[in-house]
């Protein structure tokens, strides 16, 4: 009955898992704030979802865009920025296929003529337009003229332009940067003159929604390079590990229903999960979305009958257990030293006594405020710990890590 073929399960970034665990409160941002907000004509700043590798950003936005896409709205792929690539160039060529899609180059109207072959030099030479200082206008400037002209299309039919560019900390070029940020935030407010009722004349916001989502060094860049303008049109989250009650509740319709899949003799039929493989599970991923996708994956995989056990999920996760240890190592590997060495010292402690007095001590610092600094990045930054009376671990992975014989099982 359970093959690889029907596993609910996905561990990575690159698609939406059947099993949907948490984020509700991200989800209904969209659903219940930004988009009523922009088709209301109001202003609402855009979205940025930070956080380190396995948390779920990309996975998050590609599930708003689903649901975005479903809605009837304009969405533009996942916009995923390489290492050194030039994102004027990908965004310019997103907004061209939106722009078919909305019907644009249909227009008679001459200044949408020209302004999309414009947009076609930017999709062809991206910054480098700006670098040789080319006649014409900016490309950021373009960027945002096709936004607007996206957003007045909108309007008329009733949708939202949602835009999602992942991995925006590998924009290293600053010029580059500030270009892609001021066009989209000079879109997204944007006030465009509407007829109202009575005859009035109005102004409205367009119904324009950005996602950025990334690591959370992007928040260091922004602070540097575009400073207060940035945190006027954007709304950073700091993603954080999972609730185990998030957990728990996307795995409850296998406990009380069962999983529906095609069984043998070409009907359906249901996978069910024992109450002590979910706590198994919940566990075991100490949070993190991509390690409850390798657990569950790996569980399902464990066996072919008709209910998944605690001994099954034992047995899977033996079997991940390299990848969900590299999964946790890589994340300690990329932090500066100063940071590994604040996390070590903290893990070294007893929870009651992670203070950050014991902490700045076990560093061999004379004075607390010296770790203060990086207690700050930790947290408000990285999101891996949170500062109180005692400290205590966000990232639990990481904690169980260093602080236990986790990944490893009896």
């Amino acid at each position: 009955m359970r093959t690889p073929l029907n596993s609910p399960f996905l561990p990575g970034s690159d698609s939406i898992p059947a099993v949907w665990a948490g984020r509700t409160p991200q989800l209904s941002d969209w659903h219940d704030v930004l988009r009523p907000r922009r088709l209301a004509g109001l202003a609402e700043r855009g979205r940025a979802i930070l956080g380190e590798a396995g948390l779920g950003k990309s996975t998050l936005v590609r599930r708003i865009a689903r649901d975005a896409s479903a809605a009837g709205d304009w969405v533009t792929p996942q916009l995923r920025i390489p290492l050194g690539a030039d994102p004027l160039k990908l965004l310019a060529s997103a907004l061209l296929a939106l722009a078919d899609e909305a019907g644009l180059p249909t227009s008679r109207d001459r200044r949408i003529g020209a302004l999309l072959a414009r947009i076609q030099s930017v999709a062809a030479s991206g910054i480098a337009l700006t670098v040789r200082q080319a006649p014409g206008p900016d490309p950021f400037t373009v960027l945002r003229d096709l936004l607007i002209e996206l957003g007045r299309a909108a309007i008329r039919r009733g949708n939202v332009v949602l835009v999602h560019i992942d991995e925006v900390q590998n924009v290293t070029n600053k010029d580059a940067l500030s270009q892609v940020l001021i066009a989209l935030g000079d879109a997204i407010a944007h006030e465009e003159p509407v007829d109202a009722p009575g005859g009035l004349r109005i102004t409205r916001h367009l119904p324009l929604a950005i996602y950025l989502t990334g690591l959370p060094e992007f928040k260091d860049m922004t602070a540097s390079r575009t400073g207060a303008t940035f945190a006027r049109r954007f709304q950073t989250t700091t993603l954080a590990a999972l609730d185990d009650d998030d957990v728990a509740a996307a795995l409850q319709p296998f406990v009380i229903d069962g999983w529906e899949v095609p069984d043998d003799l070409g009907g359906m039929g249901r996978v069910h999960m024992e109450p002590d493989a979910v706590r198994a599970i919940i566990d075991l991923c100490r949070g993190e979305p991509f390690l409850f996708q390798l657990a569950g994956e790996r569980a399902w995989y464990a066996a072919a009958d008709g209910v998944i056990t605690r001994a099954q999920v034992l047995r899977g996760w033996r079997a991940a257990r390299p990848e969900a240890a590299t999964h946790v190592e890589r994340i300690l590997d990329r932090l500066p030293e100063r940071e590994r060495q604040f996390l070590e010292a903290m893990a070294g402690l007893p929870p009651e006594q992670r203070t950050l007095t014991n902490i700045a001590s076990s560093m061999g610092l004379a004075k607390a405020t010296e770790a203060g600094p990086t207690s700050q990045r930790l947290d408000s930054t990285r999101g891996i710990i949170e500062r109180g009376r005692p400290y205590t671990f966000r990232h639990r992975a990481a904690e169980a890590y260093l602080t236990s014989d986790w990944p490893d099982v009896s």
